[in-house]
């Protein structure tokens, strides 16, 4: 007879693995587990709000529109609150920024550690981006769907962490996830090209009618950047959501929807640009700033900055 069994004994949750390796840390108090453990309530919390969302009416706009200029959905208002109440009571908050809030959030003295910063963005997912940690930094997003995924980096490349409704805990599905040098997908909303400049016309051209005979690339959209990133992350190709026309600046935002995912895809070995620099080195100016976003495998990034490139010579 088999001795393995249906359930696994020794599992490694997120909590346990944030444990392992804040204990690595000289001088780490476990504070980044507190407030990690804080988000985690929160993103359990949105999950079953989505489950929820038809039955309790949460479906659809809430009526108002943000300090960006979009619709707020009943979910954006939900998840914007709990993340900040989770957080808050964490005591281990100094200040939030949110899409949702026009200014930055200041966490309440008695609430305050000012060991961290936390950036985040309900609308896409929770993005969210923990910066200065005991550890360094760790950033990460939480996805939504038939599963709840947590993707995180402490500086050491990228792990995948599913959620087990019946466990209430994120189970280590995915370690050190590496993205593809090359893929065979792009990702755009192919609805402005009319606004698009010569080198994204030109990329695309490229992506679609292969000029050495090899198949074109497949497209995938879904609208929704933390699941259209997840999507790379795991299959390879190249995201893209540039500066064009109407939005000469970019459509994303910096702080809270581009470093966080720009961040992971480096860790996991891919590259992320504005077209003109890498979206980490951008210096912040202010808290809601955009910029243009093309992330992914680094042959397909790279093929694109040669686009780039060469109309700039040109021009």
């Amino acid at each position: 007879m088999s001795d393995k069994t249906p359930f696994e004994t020794d599992m490694l949750t997120l909590t346990r693995f944030v444990m392992e390796k804040g204990r690595r840390v000289k001088g780490a108090t476990g504070e980044l587990t507190q407030l990690l453990n804080s988000m985690l309530t929160a993103i359990k919390a949105i999950s079953s709000a989505v489950r929820k969302a038809g039955l309790a009416h949460m479906f659809g706009i809430a009526g108002t529109v943000n300090v960006t200029g979009d619709e707020v959905k009943k979910l954006d208002v939900l998840s914007n609150s709990l993340v900040i109440n989770m957080l808050q009571s964490s005591y281990s908050t100094c200040v939030l920024v949110s899409e949702e809030n026009k200014e930055a959030i200041i966490t309440p003295k008695d609430k305050r550690m000012l060991a961290y910063n936390y950036e985040q963005d309900p609308q896409f997912a929770l993005a969210f981006q923990l910066a200065r940690t005991l550890m360094g930094t760790l950033r990460g997003y939480a996805l939504y769907g038939s599963a709840t995924l947590v993707a995180l980096s402490t500086g050491q490349g990228v792990d995948c962490f599913m959620l087990d409704p019946a466990l209430g805990e994120f189970i280590l599905v995915d370690k050190d996830v590496k993205i593809k040098k090359k893929g065979k997908v792009y990702s755009l909303n192919e609805g402005y090209a009319k606004y698009f400049d010569p080198a994204m016309t030109e990329y695309l051209q490229k992506k679609k009618f292969p000029e050495d005979g090899s198949s074109p690339y497949g497209a995938r959209y879904v609208g929704s950047m933390v699941a259209d990133v997840h999507r790379t992350l795991m299959y390879g190709g190249i995201f893209m959501y540039p500066a064009n026309q109407k939005s000469p600046k970019g459509k994303l935002r910096l702080l809270y929807e581009c470093n966080p995912m720009a961040y992971i895809i480096e860790q996991a070995g891919g590259m992320a640009t504005t077209g003109t620099e890498a979206v980490l080195d951008v210096k912040p100016e202010s808290i809601h700033q955009r910029v243009p976003l093309i992330l992914g495998s680094p042959d397909d990034v790279q093929e694109y900055l040669a686009c780039v490139q060469k109309h700039q010579k040109s021009s």
